[in-house]
Formats: structure tokens, sequence, C-alpha cells
């Protein structure tokens, strides 16, 4: 598979809802591993199975609240010389997972590891939200209490940039309500259920956004884009 035969361990991005997304190459780097880590065995094997690849001789869940222990057991595999790829439910791992303390555990102790590109949320939401692309800052899942969320939002309040946080859909509104009081009332997108059949995205301005959602009822994880400090993109130009 590799040319580098020194590369036991891959990160792989797994579709983030449309199976059809996931490359010949992620494919053939599931159907050599030997271990898998991942997010949920159970949708992992979902996968698999989908594509008609066989269960490996290892698999186990790699979360929050076990990576450290799991992260010890898939490098010693890789430095056995075992294939093991990583991989959450969706997405790349490591955006907003804790597959990144893997990636970094590797990096200091010297253990080769690739990436395997596919979709992510990310970059998906942010080309459907119809907002600058040239400079923009993706901050994970804001904070829950308001103040917090609000003083979240208000970091970037002069940034030009576009700015990309991932949210759950019962925080919807609340959310878009404290990025308005943050930043005032500028564009942004929210988009929902990406790749798949009911994908969605509703743009506008928080404010109408903000309303929109308060009334609304919504399924699945949702990625908010909201435009940066420009004046051209607040209401009214104000």
């Amino acid at each position: 598979m590799d040319s580098r035969q020194d590369v036991f361990l891959h990160v792989v991005a797994t579709p983030i809802g449309n199976l059809g997304d996931l490359s010949p190459r992620a494919r053939e780097a599931f159907a050599s591993a030997s271990v898998i880590a991942c997010e949920d065995t159970r949708r992992t094997w979902q996968l698999l199975s989908h594509f008609g690849i066989p269960r490996p001789a290892t698999m186990f869940s790699y979360r929050q609240g076990n990576e450290e222990r799991t992260a010890d057991v898939a490098i010693t595999a890789a430095k056995e010389g075992r294939h093991v790829v990583l991989c959450s439910d969706g997405g790349y791992p490591g955006i907003s997972d804790p597959g990144y303390r893997l990636m970094r555990k590797c990096a200091m102790e010297g253990v080769p590891y690739e990436i395997v590109p596919g979709a992510g949320a990310v970059e998906v939401a942010l080309l459907l939200s119809g907002l600058p692309t040239s400079s923009f800052t993706f901050r994970g899942f804001p904070p829950r209490g308001p103040g917090a969320c609000r003083n979240f939002f208000a970091e970037d309040a002069d940034k030009e940039h576009t700015t990309i946080v991932f949210e759950s859909p019962f925080r919807i509104a609340a959310t878009l309500g404290a990025a308005l009081d943050a930043l005032g009332d500028r564009e942004a997108a929210v988009c929902l259920e990406l790749t798949k059949m009911h994908e969605r995205v509703s743009r506008g301005y928080l404010s109408d956004l903000a309303a929109e959602f308060s009334a609304a009822r919504t399924k699945g994880e949702a990625v908010i884009v909201i435009a940066g400090s420009n004046p051209k993109f607040r209401k009214n130009n104000s």
C-alpha cells in the first residue's frame, strides 16, 4: 500500500454523512489494517461492513477519557510493525477530537504516521456558507454558559477572518444569540446534515438565524459559520 515501509500508522478521514466519500486510499488503509483505533467500534464496523472490509484482528475505542491508555496501545502496535488505523465517527480524527493526542505522542516519540485525506465538516460548511474563505478560524465547540459563550465570540469581534464552530442541535439558537450579542448583526450560515440526503444550509444575518432556530427543531450536529468584522457583512453595513 505504501512506498514508505516504515509508516505503520495511518490517520484516516471517514465520511461525515455520505458513505460514497470514503476514498479508495482510505478503503485500502482499512483493508490492510490489523489494528483499528476508532471513536465508536459499532459505527466503524458498520462502515467496514458497507464496503465488505473484514474486521481486523484488533479494534478498540479511542475516545475522550481513555485516550492516554489507548494511545500507548496504538503506538506500541505501530512500533511492532502492525498496520494501525486511527479514525473517528466522521471527518478527520483530531479535529475537535482527542485523536490529536495520539498524533502528538507519535511526533514526540519519532513514530512516523500519515494522513489519508477525506471529507471534513469544517471545509464543507465554509464553502457552503458563501462567506469569505481566504482567512478563517475553526474554534471547535463554544462553551455552554451564556456569559462564557458571549466572551468566546467577543475574542474575535474585531478580527476579519471567518469564524467556524460546531454546535449540538439543541443549542443552535442560544449560540447564535450569544454571537449576535458579541459580534453585532453580521452575516452567518448554519449548516446541517452535511453531505447527507437532507443537507440544509440557512444563510442570513445572525438576528434572522437566531429567530429561525429558536422556533425550529433540528437534528444532527450543526456547523455555524460567521463572517468577519468587515462592515460589508454587517446588516445595513453599519
